[in-house]
Parts: C-alpha cells; sequence; structure tokens
C-alpha cells in the first residue's frame, strides 16, 4: 500500500544508519540474523520521542488499556 511506504522506507533508513553502514556480513544468514534482532530491538527497546519517549510496545499496552 502507498500509504506504508513513507514509514517503511523511514524505518529502513534508521536500520541501515545505525545496523548496517560500515559493517561486512559475510552471508545472508548473518544480515538476516541483524535485521530480525534489529526489529525485536526497535519494537521492544529503542524509545522514540515521536511516541512521547516510549518503545512501540509500550505505546501498544497503552493503547490496549485505554480501548
Amino acid at each position: 500500500r502507498c500509504i506504508d511506504n513513507g514509514p517503511m522506507e523511514g524505518f529502513w533508513g534508521i536500520i541501515k544508519r545505525e545496523r548496517y553502514y560500515g559493517k561486512r556480513f559475510t552471508n545472508r544468514d548473518a544480515i538476516v540474523e541483524m535485521i530480525e534482532n534489529y526489529i525485536r530491538y526497535y519494537n521492544n527497546k529503542r524509545l522514540q520521542r515521536n511516541l512521547g519517549v516510549l518503545t512501540p510496545m509500550e505505546k501498544h499496552q497503552m493503547y490496549l488499556q485505554a480501548a
């Protein structure tokens, strides 16, 4: 969907800046593992100002409690 394109482009820019540039990956499995680990980190530990200095999962939990 075109509405998802902007946020996903932003996410891939962040992952490349924080975990990809300047690194060497010797095989496909290593880069897949890095991406999977980063997604877990991004969702559960990386604080984000636009979410009120919360992680995406914390914001999601707050949303569920309010509903």
